[in-house]
């Protein structure tokens, strides 16, 4: 029986998405919720996997083609077992589906007269190998998986596998070593990737259709240190390994100020503003394609521990790519932390439709003057960029200096003073 492979259902906001990665190639056999392919859209990288064992007897849509939702990728022969390229050599090229047989023309490494299952071929072109170069063990000189993979281990200590296309593959890949002197002027030119090209389009759209500003103040961060040092490794054990960070405060310190502070949890609709009557917290997180926001939803509800909880499990999915859309949609305001890379301060750009954002930044001892006297305390600059057309400056300064309250006297966000 032949099942249809095809893309997710995209949600309304998004409009269409790229296959970014097969990891499946025609003739392969498959188990049941195996990963066949990532699809890339412009917020998160969804996963399609194999509804039934069987064998992927066609792929229709390439890497790097535009897809619309729901749209067919491939066809599967449900049940069909790969009659042994892994086991015993395998059957025949003939006996294949001829969509699942790679000819040269199809970008196959040449293989002479040598015999192969799709799999093999397909393994010898991901590694530039010659298949004359790779010693056959199957039954009528057949090369298997077994060796090549075998070919692999013995010469890859000797740095000498695939050598023919190491330079073509080092240029394609970028990892050309230009660590050295050289005279050679190198240069890499790829195509953005779908995420980037939106985040790209929405931070130049925020400075572009927003009166976006910036008030900065400074927190001293040495009572909140205080208390987390002398209460980090009870808290820890209490709430099952979770770690106390200063995310946790910082949030719950936020959902307070826009409780007293409205405007700065609205949004500009058309004419309308909207006021959220919830916090729903984005917290941004780095990952190597960017920057991706997912939300607390009714962080107003939750604990400093659940706080915490809950970024790391959403840091974990953002780095994996495992985060949906659900995940990644709504939020009312957002707290970036640039602090953890270094900076000491920046001006936040706003994620629309929102009207607030807080910036935290790097902890730097620095000389202050407390009670007539200079002190060494451990300072950290916030920042709040607000959208000027809804929010006043006088409500964006009493609103940061809410947050820098209840920091400096952390008391305060448990009794909501």
């Amino acid at each position: 029986m032949t099942i249809e492979i095809k893309a997710p259902a995209f949600p309304e906001s998004v409009a269409d998405g790229v296959v970014a990665a097969w990891h499946k190639k025609p003739g392969e056999s498959v188990a049941r919720d195996e990963l066949l392919v990532e699809i890339e859209t412009d917020k998160v990288v969804m996963e399609v996997v194999a509804p039934e064992p069987g064998v992927i007897e066609a792929i229709l849509v390439p890497e790097g083609e535009t897809i619309a939702s729901e749209a067919l990728l491939a066809t599967l022969v449900a049940g069909a077992a790969e009659a042994g390229e892994d086991q015993s050599g395998g059957a025949d090229d003939a006996a294949q589906p001829r969509s699942a047989v790679m000819t040269p023309e199809d970008g196959a490494v040449p293989a002479g007269a040598v015999p192969m299952g799709p799999a093999v071929r397909a393994l010898l072109e991901e590694h530039g190998l010659d298949a004359q170069r790779v010693s056959a063990s199957g039954k009528g000189g057949r090369l298997l998986k077994e060796d090549v993979l075998a070919h692999l281990a013995q010469h890859s200590a000797q740095g000498s596998v695939g050598k023919e296309s190491e330079p073509r593959d080092a240029l394609v890949s970028g990892e050309l070593d230009v660590g050295g002197a050289t005279s050679e002027r190198i240069e890499k030119r790829v195509p953005m990737s779908r995420m980037r090209a939106r985040i790209a389009e929405r931070l130049l759209g925020a400075t572009q259709q927003t009166a976006m500003l910036t008030t900065f103040n400074e927190v001293n961060m040495a009572p909140l240190m205080k208390l987390r040092q002398q209460y980090r490794d009870q808290f820890e054990a209490v709430h099952n390994g979770t770690r106390l960070g200063f995310m946790g405060f910082f949030v719950r310190a936020a959902c307070e100020a826009l409780k007293r502070f409205p405007a700065v949890n609205a949004s500009i609709d058309g004419n309308d503003v909207v006021y959220h009557g919830y916090q729903d917290i984005g917290v941004a997180v780095s990952v190597e394609e960017g920057l991706v926001v997912p939300v607390l939803r009714d962080a107003d509800f939750m604990s400093i521990a659940d706080i915490e909880a809950a970024i790391y499990d959403l840091g974990i999915k953002a780095r994996d790519k495992k985060l949906t859309i659900e995940e990644m949609t709504g939020g009312t305001f957002t707290v970036s932390n640039g602090g953890v890379f270094g900076s000491l301060l920046s001006t936040p750009i706003l994620n629309p439709p929102q009207t607030g954002i807080l910036g935290m930044h790097a902890i730097q001892e620095r000389p202050i003057a407390m009670n007539g006297e200079v002190v060494i305390q451990p300072m950290m600059y916030l920042a709040l960029s607000y959208d000027h057309r809804l929010v006043d400056g006088k409500t964006a300064v009493q609103f940061l200096v809410t947050i820098k309250g209840l920091i400096e006297d952390p008391a305060r966000i448990l009794l909501q003073l």
